[in-house]
């Protein structure tokens, strides 16, 4: 099968992968990996080739990002676990002011997602979230819009994030991380101005269940107590490092790299400036964390429960890898390449929307962007999208389209109204129509952004 109707059979089977996952609720990694298979069989691959196919399609996830992934999930851990993440909170709400708590809700939100996934991240920081509430009499809705919106931004745009670190891989950024941590924060800056005004304007409309109640928001008690339920709080700088660390040995590894430097000491900024070797100095730093704050007794847990969390996404990553390697395999790039300037014509937004439609169907923003990198990755250069930039960019327009948009068949949506004491209606009024606001305006900055590069 060629031409047309592998281009339908390949439209047919996303179908098809969308309906397994969220109407017959079979899991994501076995449902994209029946896909890739029928796919590999109706594009014609030859039965004896296809095994090394998906072999080679699964494999290659785990080589390239597998260890980085469990490394950036296990730092998250770490700061939750040990109260770092509060601390961040703190220097976070100390440089914007105390004034506008809203927006120190929404950038503590969007720091601390870097490495910790949203859905946990929001957990972490609602009873944050419920004191400054009571502290401020600020609306408990905008709060809540705020730090979610903070959360979904970091989340979908910045490795090591599992998401948008698959989708550089996916494209070849593997070894360039650094311009993907640096894209991403360039293009946060639209979604958290449209969603910290949204979230100032849907507050004024709609109230949360307790505030509608009268009662006072929270039952954590104070934010001075919460933060004492950990006891002593690690230091700004031992919160930061993990964090920091690996991405000034990245930048310095960058550097060395473009200024040829050589000999021994350019030999080491580019070991350590390795994803692998500057995420496993974030993790002896985080370790340090752990056993300088008194809870080095977990750290055989905290490991344990990484590996747990972690495991799901890296197979469902890894089939999203399947699946590009199976296209890339297929005639199918031959074909769009011959007739490129068809699709040369949506350019960055033909990402963005195919994410879109896979995130609003489907769910998990996880899954659209993995599998849109997949889908993306061998039509690079029929495209246009030659250089690094542009592939970075690229990584940021899945992001945007794997945000848009949140409703009920996504965990966060439900965490984000049970917490945030939201009623389901209103939940699409705030987190779905918030996710539509901010992915346009992340979409709106890559493709300003895509003229001037």
């Amino acid at each position: 099968m060629t031409g047309v109707s592998l281009i339908i059979a390949f439209v047919v089977a996303i179908a098809a992968m969308i309906l397994l996952i969220s109407k017959l609720r079979v899991h994501p990694f076995l449902a994209i990996l029946l896909v890739s298979l029928v796919l590999a069989l109706l594009a014609g691959i030859p039965l004896t080739q296809i095994p090394g196919v998906i072999g080679s399609g699964f494999a290659s996830t785990f080589t390239s990002i597998g260890i980085v992934i469990i490394l950036g999930a296990f730092i998250g851990t770490v700061l939750e676990k040990t109260g770092a993440a509060l601390r961040l909170a703190d220097m976070v709400i100390r440089m914007v002011g105390r004034k506008r708590p809203a927006l120190a809700m929404e950038l503590m939100g969007w720091v601390v997602s870097i490495p910790v996934f949203c859905d946990s991240g929001f957990v972490i920081l609602d009873p944050i979230r419920r004191a400054m509430v009571r502290k401020t009499g600020v609306s408990s809705v905008a709060m809540t819009v705020c730090l979610s919106c903070g959360l979904y931004v970091a989340h979908v745009f910045i490795p090591p994030t599992p998401g948008p670190l698959a989708a550089a891989q996916a494209l070849g950024l593997e070894n360039n991380l650094l311009l993907v941590i640096g894209i991403g924060v360039l293009c946060s800056v639209f979604p958290l101005i449209a969603g910290y005004f949204f979230a100032r304007a849907i507050g004024r409309k709609v109230r949360s269940e307790d505030e509608m109640d009268g009662n006072n928001v929270g039952d954590a008690g104070s934010y001075e107590a919460l933060k004492a339920g950990f006891g002593r709080l690690p230091s700004g700088l031992g919160s930061v490092a993990p964090l920091i660390v690996p991405i000034l040995l990245m930048a310095v590894s960058s550097v060395a790299s473009m200024a040829h430097w050589t000999g021994w000491g350019a030999d080491i900024c580019l070991f350590l400036g390795t994803p692998i070797m500057a995420l496993a100095v974030g993790a002896v730093l985080a370790i340090c964390l752990l056993f300088s704050s008194g809870k080095g007794k977990y750290f055989y847990s905290l490991t344990n429960d990484t590996l747990r969390t972690v495991g799901p996404i890296l197979f469902v990553t890894a089939a999203g890898g399947v699946l590009g390697k199976v296209i890339a395999s297929s005639d199918m790039v031959n074909y769009i390449t011959a007739h490129a300037d068809t699709v040369k014509s949506i350019g960055i937004f033909f990402p963005f929307l195919l994410a879109a439609v896979l995130k609003t169907a489907q769910g998990s923003s996880t899954v659209a962007i993995t599998t849109t990198a997949g889908i993306v990755a061998p039509l690079m250069a029929a495209l246009g999208f030659v250089t690094p930039v542009d592939a970075a960019l690229v990584v940021v327009a899945i992001g945007a389209g794997a945000m848009t948009v949140s409703h009920a068949n996504d965990s966060y949506f439900w965490v984000v109204t049970s917490f945030g004491k939201l009623f389901i209606h209103d939940g699409y009024r705030t987190q779905t129509l918030m996710t539509l606001v901010i992915g346009l305006a992340s979409m709106l900055e890559v493709f300003l952004l895509s003229l001037l590069f």
